[in-house]
């Protein structure tokens, strides 16, 4: 049995929905201001850089910035370095629990990487101290813990079935705090502070399109606990594959997947 705690990711699946995964980021950007501590060349980190491709929006938005993608799987690395522009756009092995900057840095910023560490919110201090007077902090997770996606996910792991192999693999709806949490430990640490939610009416397409979806995030770490018993591992994901498509019925246009996502950006006082 593979250790659920550091799931196995696959590149490939992830960016199957590439377009939907990006636009927060994009989003995320358009609230960072351009004038940021170092310019023309500010040095910038990306936490739970993944595929690379969201690190390279860093690029084009700050062409002289020194910019370095960290992240934890090897796997996503490997496709990340296709995207590596030396000596300015690299990328590294490191794990944002045990990060320790050793620079100062202009922008710190994470999407879609915070949710899968407990406790992130106290890594705050650590990361604005390496920040330059004027410096940011800009990170962006899911909300969408309590959407059936998830909701039906953890029950079937909890099943009479499947709890002996797969109690409590991949449960992160603690580790995401509410908006107004964040705005307020971030405050507290003498920042100002941007924060809210959207909720994405993606709408997704192909055959169980929802599942797809699923099998390059939520369902790594169960996919990697059930990786060698592959009977084990088909029957699971029939048995989702059946509570998705009633809770997530495919329309004329396509499945539609609405997905919450929380936001904030903190800024430095000078």
């Amino acid at each position: 049995m593979n250790a659920p705690d550091r799931p196995s990711w696959d590149p490939q699946q992830y960016l199957r929905h590439a377009d939907h995964r990006t636009r927060p980021f994009h989003d995320l950007l358009a609230h960072i201001g351009d004038d940021l501590p170092g310019r023309p060349a500010p040095r910038i980190a990306d936490l739970g850089c993944g595929a690379g491709n969201v690190t390279t929006l860093l690029a084009d938005r700050w062409p002289g910035a020194r910019i370095t993608g960290y992240d934890t799987s090897r796997e996503m690395l490997a496709e990340a370095a296709a995207h590596a522009r030396p000596p300015l756009l690299d990328f590294a092995e490191a794990d944002a629990v045990t990060w320790e900057p050793t620079e100062t840095y202009g922008l710190i910023v994470s999407t879609s990487a915070l949710q899968w560490i407990p406790g992130h919110a106290d890594h705050f201090p650590r990361w604005l101290d390496a920040l330059a007077p004027g410096g940011t902090l800009a990170f962006q997770v899911p909300g969408n813990f309590t959407a059936p996606s998830h909701t039906l996910l953890a029950g079937l792991r909890e099943s009479d079935r499947w709890r002996p192999l797969l109690h409590g693999v991949g449960d992160r709806s603690a580790s995401v705090l509410d908006p107004v949490d964040y705005l307020t430990r971030l405050r507290d640490l003498g920042c100002t502070a941007d924060v809210w939610e959207t909720t994405y009416l993606q709408t997704l397409h192909g055959d169980d399109a929802v599942l797809d979806w699923v099998k390059g995030t939520a369902l790594r770490p169960v996919l990697t606990a059930l990786a060698d018993d592959p009977a084990a591992r088909e029957a699971f994901l029939a048995e989702y594959r059946d509570l998705l498509r009633e809770a997530y019925p495919r329309g004329p246009y396509g499945t539609v997947f609405p997905f919450r996502r929380i936001f904030a950006v903190a800024r430095k006082e000078k």
